[in-house]
């Protein structure tokens, strides 16, 4: 028998993410995956703003800009007459936009991350079975050698919408599936259309959709994933099951080229002739989700929790952002120091986050990605997953009274032109963030030069009530007079941060590993903000 901290069942991006946070924390974990080599297909292919904030945290952010593709925008034509064109333009406050790069490079680029870390990949390993307990989760796994047990503490499952752990652990996974079936397929084109939009094209009869093209730019000369609907001759037969759950990709026959040309010789915005076809697949959509993310030490993450149409390419984003809350809750758990029922707080959090992405992307393979909306501004921020609020959430702090600022429970944004001692140019706010710890972000503005000594004793008490696992900054707007301090001191000026987070007088303000606001409010209670950190640790 073989022990663990934490066992993932897994490796696509959602384990590989999962793996990375918990290895670069330090904590001891196994990710074993049925597959005996990593796939070769483009299933998922745009990566939203948000989820680039994470790769910055994990380390790849370099690597996966380099191998990628920026999306600038898409141009939407109905029975072949452009009928909108919408430009991917992100505010001041957003650091990165959206890109396209296959979810294999994806997977590769974080394989090589976590390998830097010293965990490997137990490939045609798979789990088949559990039993939990208040002390731990008892696995068996099954390799070319026969069966393991393995003992971990929790257990993630990240093995897809047939998740085994899923199932195991007696998830109901309520939804229903497309009557239409899809094509997808790896191209290039050889039109003149500006690179880097996407190019959605349908085809209307009084007012009803009845013939589909969407065409994702991909890197590469004329590259793009395309999909459609799928011709009479490759339709595979329904299932009469209606519990049975079809989703994913097709056996059977798959589409050949001259299958893809009739669909664009149909309705493409101009002539254009595919070539170099990579791989193709029929496709099938279901939408479901699990009725909880959790059940004690077990836990399951991206497409084992929730499936839906790749509309807006929020299902691998979603996944990973999962995993991303998830791992630094139970590092935190492993390591004896997180409040008894943090980990729970993973489901209050990430479920209704995934119930909105399963509605949201029905909508939008309906009638299009915001579909009568006129708010174009908010539109790209949801599409790009920067709307994400976990008020609700039994680990965020309520708003105090009068409070003018930045709520709690919402992205922390970044801020630019900060300067601080020994740093001879401007710096962002994220470069701050060490991205495993919390961070305590205390605001001083010019009236506050009297209470400098009050925030360092705010301070150490939150240090010590997080058992050390906080980095705090003094962030002081040019006038404040912070000179005597012993806390790390980051001038604000341009007035930036202030802005972004309604700073005003003695303001505090806890930034959470993943990326959001825990806490947000005046800097003048102890009790106060000692209170919120014993939601989250012990």
């Amino acid at each position: 028998m073989v022990g663990t901290e934490v066992l993932i069942a897994g490796a696509g991006p959602v384990g590989l993410t999962a793996a990375i946070e918990l290895a670069r924390r330090g904590v001891a974990c196994r990710i074993v995956d049925a597959l005996p080599e990593p796939p070769r297909y483009a299933k998922a292919v745009g990566i939203q703003p948000r989820t680039l904030e994470v790769f910055e945290g994990l380390g790849v952010l370099r690597r996966m800009l380099d191998a990628s593709l920026q999306l600038r925008g898409q141009l939407v034509y109905v029975n072949g007459a452009e009928v909108a064109r919408t430009e991917l333009t992100l505010p001041a406050d957003v650091p990165y936009g959206f890109i396209g790069l296959p979810q294999y490079v994806t997977e590769r680029i974080l394989r090589e991350r976590l390998a830097e870390t010293g965990t490997r990949i137990e490939r045609a390993t798979w789990l088949t079975t559990f039993e939990q307990d208040d002390s731990g989760v008892r696995a068996v796994l099954v390799d070319a050698d026969g069966e393991h047990t393995v003992d971990a503490q929790f257990l993630i499952g990240c093995d897809g919408a047939h998740s085994i752990v899923r199932k195991r652990l007696g998830l109901s996974f309520g939804g229903a599936a497309f009557a239409e079936q899809y094509m997808l397929g790896d191209v290039e084109l050889d039109w003149s259309l500006p690179r880097g939009y996407v190019i959605r094209s349908t085809h209307r009869t009084e007012g009803v959709t009845d013939d589909l093209l969407v065409c994702i730019p991909l890197p590469g000369r004329g590259r793009y994933r395309v999909s459609m609907l799928v011709p009479d001759e490759l339709t595979t037969a329904e299932t009469s099951n209606p519990d049975q759950l079809v989703h994913g990709f097709e056996g059977g026959p798959t589409p050949r080229l001259h299958h893809i040309q009739a669909v664009l010789d149909r309705l493409a915005p101009e002539p254009v002739t595919a070539s170099k076809l990579r791989w193709s697949s029929v496709f099938r959509i279901s939408h479901r989700i699990v009725d909880a993310y959790a059940r004690g030490r077990v836990f399951v993450a991206g497409d084992a929790a929730h499936i839906h149409p790749p509309t807006g390419a929020q299902g691998m984003n979603t996944g990973i952002q999962d995993a991303h809350n998830l791992a630094w809750k139970l590092a935190l758990a492993v390591n004896g120091d997180s409040a008894p029922k943090l980990p729970a707080s993973y489901d209050a959090e990430r479920r209704p986050v995934g119930d909105e992405v399963v509605g949201r992307t029905v909508r939008s393979a309906r009638e299009g990605i915001g579909a009568g909306e006129s708010d174009l501004d908010f539109v790209i921020r949801r599409e790009a997953q920067l709307l994400i609020d976990y008020r609700d959430s039994p680990i965020v702090a309520r708003a105090a009274d009068r409070w003018p600022g930045l709520r709690a429970g919402l992205r922390a944004p970044d801020a630019a032109g900060l300067v601080r001692g020994a740093v001879t140019f401007p710096i962002r706010l994220f470069a701050l963030f060490g991205r495993t710890d919390h961070t305590l972000l205390l605001y001083a503005d010019d009236s506050a030069g009297t209470e400098i000594g009050a925030l360092a004793d705010l301070a150490a008490a939150a240090r010590r009530r997080a058992h050390r696992h906080l980095d705090v900054y003094l962030l002081a707007a040019p006038g404040a007079r912070v000179d005597d301090t012993l806390l790390p001191v980051v001038r604000d000026r341009d007035a930036d941060f202030a802005k972004a987070y309604g700073a005003t007088g003695a303001a505090a303000y806890v930034v959470r590993p993943d990326g959001y606001l825990g806490y947000a409010g005046w800097a003048s209670s102890i009790d106060d903000l000692t209170e919120y950190l014993g939601a989250t640790f012990r």
